[in-house]
């Protein structure tokens, strides 16, 4: 389980100071005690990730293998469920509550970094450069940038990747596409035959994200602000038009639930084409797994080549008790962040480039691809803004790129007017 697999709940002021709901999850959760005077250990929440009790267990392990220099506090970890997530950080923001160090949703931390409650983590990153430990793969330490610091450090990324089922392109006589007008090609042959070559639900907009950005498009411009009616956007949705006009998208993936219908059709060989996260073949069979090819990224009408991928944060909290001793634990859990990977307990992939060069990784065609080719040109839907910002709680959680493609999977094709909607949309979001 991931955050992306999770529709998330938008975060904005209004929901972020009130709600009786938040107040009795934090509650049950006993968050109403400042950790700031807890005591003798920091409070580490994490999601549970990945595999579920394997992931918590792994992670639980790391954390209490951690023996904290003299001077430094220890940590207990509390496992935080997907569920109720956005109630529980909701809650203890509101209260000064929060823990002193937590992983969490891939833009929360841009939200409470506004707010003035997270620590930037640049001080943690200088020491880490220090100890020769700071090898993280390109562009993710810039995508937690912000104009007021460092946000957070990653720990995993979630990407987006262009899969397919070998055997079934053999069979249909189509080549594996390098750019947008192969796979209309691919598609097509696809199609004819009676199988799905581009994936979606009625919610996928991830995959909105993914053609977007691989054409070099964006939702903002460098300020941040909205900015969707751009000519690499057009041409996005256009590409989209075409595959629901010759049905290379299934006809009924409109009213498709992800895992009700998207995975099942994946397993049964119903999709054959679509960008997916790294992870897909472990929700698959075996014989459907050894199936699964990682392509090279297309090239997209516009020359661009890029990939969406949601960068997953351990964060740093003002209501620690001992900020040195926060630093010192996430030294400790990021040097231990491999286990996860050598236990298979995570489904994403690493941030660091001293795990994904192990054997693991590299002699696993698809793993070694998704690294190499996708991840040094992966980009947020913050993508052409200059930092990140809080208000992208609200934009991935929120309907308005869902309706967009909502609307093209229902056939209409004036793309521009589906962007300047998509523009109004994030407007408003924005604003509340």
């Amino acid at each position: 389980m991931n955050e992306s697999s999770i529709p998330p709940r938008s975060i904005n002021r209004r929901t972020f100071l009130g709600g009786t709901a938040a107040a009795a999850t934090a509650l049950t959760l006993g968050i109403q005690k400042s950790w700031a005077q807890s005591g003798d250990k920091l409070k580490f929440w994490d999601m549970v990730w990945g595999t579920g009790q394997g992931y918590t267990d792994a992670a639980r392990g790391i954390t209490n293998a951690y023996k904290p220099a003299e001077g430094l506090l220890g940590v207990e970890y509390q496992s935080i469920p997907w569920a109720s997530w956005y109630q529980t950080f909701t809650a203890a923001g509101a209260a000064n509550t929060t823990p002193a160090v937590s992983s969490g949703a891939a833009y929360l931390p841009f939200y409470f970094m506004e707010q003035g409650k997270m620590a930037p983590a640049d001080d943690l990153l200088a020491q880490l450069k220090k100890d020769g430990k700071d090898d993280f793969l390109p562009g993710l330490i810039d995508a937690l940038q912000t104009k007021n610091g460092l946000a957070a450090v990653p720990w995993s990324i979630d990407l987006r990747v262009l899969w397919y089922r070998k055997s079934i392109l053999e069979k249909v006589g189509a080549e594996v596409p390098t750019d947008w007008q192969s796979y209309i090609k691919a598609g097509e042959a696809l199609q004819k035959a009676g199988y799905v070559g581009f994936a979606t639900s009625g919610f996928g907009f991830h995959n909105i994200a993914s053609v977007m950005l691989n054409n070099g498009g964006g939702l903002f411009n460098e300020d941040g602000a909205p900015d969707c009616v751009i000519d690499r956007n057009i041409e996005s949705i256009d590409f989209l038009h075409e595959l629901v006009a010759k049905e290379i998208i299934d006809p009924y993936a409109i009213g498709y639930d992800y895992s009700a219908n998207v995975v099942p059709d994946w397993a049964s060989g119903h999709i054959a084409m679509g960008f997916e996260q790294v992870g897909l073949p472990g929700k698959m069979p075996a014989d459907v797994a050894a199936d699964l090819v990682v392509a090279s990224p297309p090239t997209s009408v516009s020359g661009n080549k890029g990939a969406a991928y949601w960068v997953n944060p351990l964060m740093m909290f003002k209501t620690t008790p001992s900020q040195p001793s926060s630093e010192a634990f996430l030294a400790h859990y990021l040097d231990n962040l491999h286990v996860f990977w050598e236990q298979g307990v995570c489904s994403d992939l690493p941030t660091k480039k001293s795990i994904t060069d192990l054997p693991l990784f590299q002699n696993d065609p698809n793993l070694a691809r998704s690294i190499n080719e996708w991840q040094p040109i992966g980009k947020t839907i913050a993508a052409r803004s200059k930092y990140p910002f809080g208000a992208l709680n609200a934009v991935d959680g929120g309907s308005a790129m869902i309706n967009m493609l909502q609307r093209i999977l229902q056939g209409e094709k004036n793309s521009k007017a589906l962007l300047e909607e998509l523009q109004a949309g994030l407007v408003k979001v924005m604003k509340t």
